[in-house]
């Protein structure tokens, strides 16, 4: 797995690199220079913004616990995948870690990790029908449509499945944490005072916050406005690089990406994927090759300006504690 890992993001970059020569580098690079530091700044916060969305949205489905823990460890996860050379299950991973040094325990931050990914999966699967819609309307005889909708009925299958299988994705992040995060995780795990081990406490937890299906709801729509506003930005991306788009194309647009990110979750920080379907849905919905190619760009330095110092800062955080284990 770490080889396919590493093969896939090696053939990603290489895509990516050749569809911004095929485009013209230059012409693509003056592009995505154009929006200038202050609009570069405008996509930052919009993004800031959107971080605040999902926190509140984990809140929902871990009440009890401070917004802004949450806040944080949902800037860790994103941070993770998109600037480190992980599938996004190294990012929910790296979350999790994140709210358990503010005191959140392992289970209920692994469970509550699991129901937050649950309703995020749901509002996607609404976000991509929208885009199938739109597309249908705007183009009726895009080639387009059969393979979306075939790929959203077999994400509504996946769906349901998953929930079924909820427990057993429960014991495959816990075997993801013991590869990524060694001895403290399989310490987490441990049983104590005779009581329950990790495992069976993460299903405790499980059980508890799946029986609350309005919150799992509630939060469910916030990640659905959370994914209608990632197409905002992709909008706002476009009118600052002097496309006057609409609005309603470009969030269908974005939509369908977000839904070909997901699917191909495997390839570390969708590289390649993310250009290419820009490119090949900017298409469909009138957008030129080089202004996709452009968009991409900025998202990537965007991810990139966002996430180096939060995973810097999270790196801090931990060193900060590891020398306090050490002193004490």
């Amino acid at each position: 797995m770490k080889r396919l890992t590493i093969v896939l993001a090696l053939a990603g970059l290489a895509v990516s690199a050749l569809l911004v020569v095929w485009f013209d580098a230059g012409q693509v690079l003056d592009v995505a220079l154009s929006v200038g530091w202050r609009g570069f700044a405008l996509l930052s916060l919009w993004q800031a913004g959107l971080f605040l969305l999902l926190g509140l949205a984990w809140a929902i489905v871990l009440p009890g616990l401070r917004p802004g823990v949450l806040v944080w460890g949902r800037m860790v996860r994103d941070a993770a995948t998109t600037c480190l050379p992980f599938s996004p299950v190294g990012g929910f991973v790296l979350g999790a870690r994140a709210i358990t040094v503010r005191g959140v325990t392992w289970p209920t931050a692994a469970a509550g990790t699991v129901v937050d990914v649950t309703a995020e999966i749901i509002g996607q699967f609404f976000f991509s029908v929208f885009g199938l819609l739109v597309l249908l309307l705007l183009r009726p005889g895009s080639p387009l449509l059969a393979p979306v909708g075939i790929t959203l009925i077999v994400a509504g299958l996946l769906i349901v499945l998953a929930w079924r299988l909820r427990t057993a994705i429960g014991r495959g992040l816990r075997a993801l944490g013991e590869r990524l995060l060694g001895e403290w995780f399989r310490g987490q795990n441990s049983k104590r005072d005779g009581g329950p081990g990790g495992l069976d406490r993460v299903r405790i937890e499980l059980a508890r916050l799946y029986g609350e299906p309005r919150r799992l709801l509630l939060a469910g729509v916030l990640h659905l406005l959370g994914w209608f506003a990632t197409g905002v930005g992709t909008w706002i991306s476009l009118r600052l690089l002097g496309w006057d788009a609409g609005l309603l194309s470009i969030v269908a647009l974005e939509a369908l990406l977000d839904a070909l990110v997901a699917a191909t979750f495997i390839v570390p920080g969708a590289a390649g994927v993310q250009e290419a379907g820009y490119v090949g849905l900017g298409a469909a919905f009138g957008v030129p090759p080089d202004l996709a190619l452009g968009v991409s760009l900025l998202r990537r330095a965007r991810d990139m300006a966002l996430g180096v110092p939060i995973l810097l800062v999270f790196q801090w955080i931990e060193l900060r504690r590891l020398r306090s284990l050490h002193r004490a």
